[in-house]
């Protein structure tokens, strides 16, 4: 930590600044400050070349899953305003939207771009996650003691609001919430709520479990799993198993005994197979029934994105979300799910922008992490974004995830560097 480059040390500084930012309500504005900062400095430096001082030069060129990035974004871009038009939704609505694009499905590509251009190393990002994860072992027995103690839910709302934002809760600094379901408290740390405090906490033991100092993994797996556990998310605990295990087991597919035990296993299951299913029916439903209405709700608003989606705006979406009703509690049409959210908003040409990136990314993420240990922290990142699409709103969220974007692009340079053929010496 004490070699770093400029863009490394603005990154460094920027996360463990993580739980300062958050007392004065200020991560949303910070994350996409980032972002367009390091983009800028991404490009000129690409610009620049040899002209650029030595320890931010590029480098190399961007790796085509990033430009698939670059341009899924601006297709966004355009989705956003041609699904303006098409519901004459206004100038005004317009720019607030495309400002809003600058600021969540932007950082998207501007992050990846970073890490793939800039000079970052993985380990700066993984010291300062376990740095993230110190402040949040300090802070811990005040925030878990606080419903007990008197203390109020919510602190207080940031006058940083004004820029705008998804809503309040993105500006306001809480001590812990009530879940409203069985009134008994819930903690969100540095996250706008608590099913995505569960996931930044599954982020931060997938980077723990690659720091080699023992002191500081054992604290950043120790906060990242009080986070998962103290959020009291189902999609948290799928996350800690799934995301940590699986890009382990990727190795596997490479030795012939695990395919040999595969093919036991799958003939085996003419015999256990219907009472297997029926545990898995079993545990699916005590999945859902753990938290009721927090299912309904999420089915019923996929059902009628869904519906209306495909009723009203296939190619290009309504342009916004919806408010909702009392079905749904008022929560907006077109949010709790990336993909039905896309179809609503931005129509089939938004939801492949998103795919296509999204999906070539994890296919190198996957073939990596089955040849080297150095993909399971991307790995393991992709399976994190995919669980989180399918509860949660990716977009006005990459504003907490952009460690991961980061590391995204770092990866890609990565594999980009070790494909190119290397230059040999032709004298002898």
């Amino acid at each position: 930590m004490t070699n770093m480059n400029p863009a490394e040390r603005l990154i460094y500084k920027t996360l463990v600044l993580t739980w300062p930012f958050y007392a004065v309500g200020a991560l949303y504005v910070v994350g996409p400050v980032l972002a367009w900062i390091l983009g800028g400095l991404a490009v000129l430096s690409l610009f620049l070349g040899p002209a650029m001082r030595p320890d931010l030069r590029a480098t190399g060129t961007i790796p085509p899953v990033v430009w698939a990035w670059i341009i899924g974004m601006f297709v966004m871009l355009v989705a956003l305003w041609v699904g303006h038009l098409d519901w004459s939704l206004g100038l005004k609505q317009t720019i607030k939207s495309s400002i809003g694009w600058a600021k969540g499905w932007a950082l998207m590509a501007l992050f990846p771009l970073a890490g793939a251009v800039l000079p970052i190393r993985r380990e700066v990002l993984i010291r300062a996650q376990c740095v993230i994860g110190l402040g949040t072992l300090i802070l811990a027995p005040i925030l878990l003691a606080a419903p007990y103690i008197g203390l109020p839910e919510r602190i207080f709302t940031s006058p940083l609001k004004a820029v705008g934002g998804p809503g309040p809760e993105y500006f306001s600094v809480y001590f812990f919430t009530y879940d409203p379901a069985s009134w008994t408290p819930r903690w969100q740390f540095y996250a706008p709520w608590s099913p995505f405090a569960a996931l930044l906490g599954v982020v931060m033991i997938l980077f723990a479990l690659e720091e080699r100092a023992i002191k500081w993994k054992t604290v950043g797996i120790a906060a990242g799993a009080l986070m998962i556990f103290a959020s009291k998310s189902r999609m948290g605990l799928v996350g800690l198993v799934a995301c940590t295990v699986g890009p382990r087991m990727m190795p596997l597919i490479l030795r012939g005994w695990a395919w040999q035990a595969v093919a036991a296993l799958t003939a085996s299951l003419a015999i256990i197979g219907p009472a297997l299913a029926t545990m898995g029916q079993d545990a699916v439903a005590a999945f859902k029934g753990a938290r009721a209405d927090s299912t309904r709700v999420r089915e019923t608003l996929q059902r009628i994105a869904g519906e209306r989606w495909i009723n009203e705006a296939f190619w290009f979406g309504h342009g916004r979300v919806h408010p909702g009703s009392h079905a749904v509690e008022y929560m907006p049409i077109g949010s709790h799910h990336t993909w039905w959210g896309l179809l609503f908003v931005k129509g089939v040409v938004g939801m492949l922008a998103l795919l296509v990136p999204f999906v070539w990314q994890t296919l190198i993420a996957l073939i990596d992490a089955a040849k080297s240990p150095r993909g399971r922290l991307p790995m393991g990142i992709m399976m994190t974004l995919t669980l989180l699409s399918f509860g949660e709103n990716i977009e006005i969220e990459a504003y907490m995830l952009w460690p991961g974007l980061i590391v995204l692009g770092i990866h890609a340079r990565e594999v980009g560097h070790c494909s190119k053929p290397k230059n040999v010496n032709s004298q002898t």
